[in-house]
Order: structure tokens, then sequence, then C-alpha cells
């Protein structure tokens, strides 16, 4: 009878771990089947314009975050002040014109942020401090993520003969 019992466990450890492996799946599966983002349409020379400011603000913050882990707060300000306004280049008057006031709003703040981020490193030398600003100033960046899709126009690969 004990055999019985003890032949049950791996397959009850089997199946509970495949429900587990679900659940997992379930809440942190596939993106929804819908994209309900407002879509930017670019073209492909403004979409990688964005793109590279975009990429821009990622080794900036890579190096904002070592820089803090060192507690090197003149690091820090430098990598911050060189996502601000310095940043910030002349954004040719079409794409302007696609680019919603929201968006263009968000992009703002998140360069006023930084600049704001490298004075009060330099000045507080606050390491808790900067990183509340920098967790602050990257929900502008979560939130224009959430909100805008950029998209070329499709472009035409069929040749005539």
């Amino acid at each position: 009878m004990k055999y019985r019992h003890t032949a049950l466990i791996p397959l009850l450890c089997l199946n509970m771990g495949t429900a587990h492996a679900k659940d997992l799946h379930d809440h942190h599966g596939h993106a929804p089947a819908t994209d309900n983002r407002t879509v930017l349409k670019l073209t492909p020379d403004e979409r990688m314009m964005i793109l590279e400011e975009m990429r821009l603000f990622l080794d900036g913050v890579q190096k904002m975050t070592y820089s803090l882990s060192k507690q090197d707060m003149q690091a820090t300000a430098d990598a911050a002040r060189n996502m601000g306004q310095k940043m910030v280049h002349e954004v040719p008057p079409a794409l302007r014109a696609k680019l919603p006031q929201e968006f263009r709003q968000l992009g703002a703040e998140v360069h006023g942020g930084f600049d704001q981020m490298a004075m009060d490193a330099e000045t507080l030398k606050d390491v808790g401090y900067t990183l509340n600003q920098l967790s602050a100033t990257l929900k502008n960046c979560t939130s224009c993520h959430a909100t805008y899709q950029i998209q070329v126009p499709a472009v035409n690969t069929r040749t005539k003969r």
C-alpha cells in the first residue's frame, strides 16, 4: 500500500508544476492581441531619429545608474546633463507637425527632468534623492511607450513588370 502512495507523489508534483507554469504564463505571457496605442506615422528617417534619441536615453540611464551605484555624483550629473536640453536637437518642422502636443510635452518634461537631476546631483550629492528623481522621470518614458507606437507607411513591395 505504501508503494502506491509513493508512486503518486511524482505525478502530483508534475501536475502542480504544470498548473503553476500555466498560471505564470497566463499572467506574464503574450501581449494583448490588439495594440491600442496611438500610431505615429513617420517616414523611415523620422522614425530613426526618434529611435536614436531613445537609445541615447537608455545608454544615459545605464551610465547614471552605474554612477549612482558607485556614489559618483559628478559622473551621475554628467550623464544626466547629457540627456537634458543639451540633447535636444532642432526637430524638422515636418516631424514636429506629426507629433502630438502630449508627445512633445512628455519629451520636454523628460529633458527638463534630467537637467534638474544634474543640478541636484552636483549640489545635494544624495543618491536616494537622485534615484527618486530618476524614477519620476522614467514614468514619463513608460507613459509615452504605453501611449504611442511608431510606424512607417507601408511600402508597396510589388514591382511592375
